[in-house]
């Protein structure tokens, strides 16, 4: 076994192996039967499940290599987004060159649909698939973890135990990630450990200092490594999270109880409402290579987190949100009147400019957010609001920062 057996994807002389470990196995069928037919009867079970063997056996008979299972994921990930969405553009790519391998750093609003978003995007503009970081918290199902692995995705094992432990997992997962950049692949992984449940996008210097522990193996400085991983902010927006009800759920029990618990499940029951649930527009806007000289994974954090936050596409979702919330939300308590005061007159603007472009369609989009809250439950539809309302106030906050340094 070499250094990055245990973390690294699958490879293609392992790929027929684990698919046909897949269609042998039950768990596969079930989920897909299930996921198709959340209420089949009992008596109906086998026939189906015979049935849908046979269509996925069929599907996957010419799959032999990572490449061809990508390519059978993009035809359903298209038919997904159409299906799911109202629209996915994206932008900034063109600014990088299709030569260099990047690590790819973006805000984290869904398990599964935003590496795939980004993925979309780069195979749209005829670029390679990057490898995706992946918790290992997620993949204790095996179905899960052979899926996501056929997927070119790579574990992060948050679950190791005790400080050295840590340490020399993730000084290895460090240097697997650097050894992919310098041999031919590009890497992603999200700002922060877990999801942004209230939309505020902050980078975790922590992973900033695990990217960069490959550089005492090499004896290089801290500026060195950073400018070999050559990082590019990604950011990425949906004009309705499908997971906002859960998100709330969690916001209020973590608030009301001082910690949350997640139930059995839960993680995969998120992904399959990331990817089936509706999205409204969707953008993931490409920023440009971080590169200098640098004392601090603080630093480095908040270079990210400025271009994540400049480069983010405010949906009309994001300015109806603001514009609903009850000024005396504790979400306001930490601006200082005059910053609120210059935030609304940004949201005002902002609206403005959608409503001149096209007002019906502005008017739509608004009733349709606006139907989408209401539906939930009252206790909840705060949370959701502050959700959607954080991209906006942290955007403009920053805008503010940044003109004022």
């Amino acid at each position: 076994m070499t250094n990055f057996d245990d973390i690294r994807p699958y490879r293609d002389n392992e790929v027929r192996d684990v698919i046909e470990r897949l269609l042998n196995g039950p768990d596969l069928i079930h989920t897909m039967l299930h996921h198709k037919f959340p209420n089949i009867s009992s008596w109906a079970e086998l026939p189906l499940s015979l049935a849908v063997r046979w269509l996925i056996k069929r599907e996957l008979k010419s799959v032999n290599t990572v490449h061809d299972f990508q390519t059978l994921l993009a035809k359903y990930l298209s038919a997904n987004v159409k299906k799911t969405t109202s629209g996915f553009t994206s932008s900034g790519l063109d600014q990088l060159d299709p030569t260099q391998n990047y690590t790819f750093i973006s805000n984290h609003r869904d398990i599964a649909m935003d590496p795939a978003f980004l993925n979309m995007a780069l195979h749209q503009a005829g670029r390679d698939t990057v490898e995706i970081a992946i918790g290992d918290n997620l993949l204790a199902k095996p179905l899960v973890s052979d899926l996501m692995r056929l997927n070119k995705s790579f574990t992060v094992q948050r679950s190791v135990q005790g400080i050295k432990n840590k340490y020399k997992a993730f000084t290895n997962l460090s240097s697997y990630i650097n050894s992919r950049l310098e041999q031919d692949s590009s890497i992603w992984i999200a700002q922060r450990e877990g999801r942004a449940k209230d939309g505020v996008d902050k980078t975790d210097p922590a992973i900033i200092k695990m990217l960069t522990m490959f550089g005492k193996k090499k004896r290089i400085s801290f500026s060195e490594a950073i400018n070999k991983l050559n990082i590019v902010p990604v950011s990425i927006s949906y004009e309705f999270d499908p997971c906002d009800l859960l998100k709330a759920e969690e916001l209020q029990t973590t608030e009301q109880h001082g910690q949350y618990e997640k139930a059995e499940g839960e993680d995969v029951q998120s992904i399959i409402n990331g990817i089936s649930k509706p999205k409204g527009q969707v953008h993931v806007s490409f920023g440009t290579p971080i590169t200098g000289e640098f004392e601090t994974a603080e630093a480095v954090a908040d270079l990210i987190d400025l271009q994540v936050l400049s480069n983010y596409q405010l949906h009309v979702s994001n300015l109806v949100a603001f514009e609903q919330l009850d000024l005396k939300n504790t979400l306001f308590n930490g601006l200082q009147s005059d910053n609120l005061k210059q935030i609304q007159e940004k949201a005002q603007q902002a609206l403005q400019k959608w409503r001149s472009k096209n007002a019906t369609e502005y008017s739509e989009q608004a009733a349709e957010f606006t139907q989408r809250i209401q539906q939930y439950p009252q206790r909840l539809q705060s949370y959701i609001l502050v959700m959607y309302a954080n991209p906006l106030i942290e955007k403009y906050r920053m805008q503010m920062e940044s003109m004022s340094a």
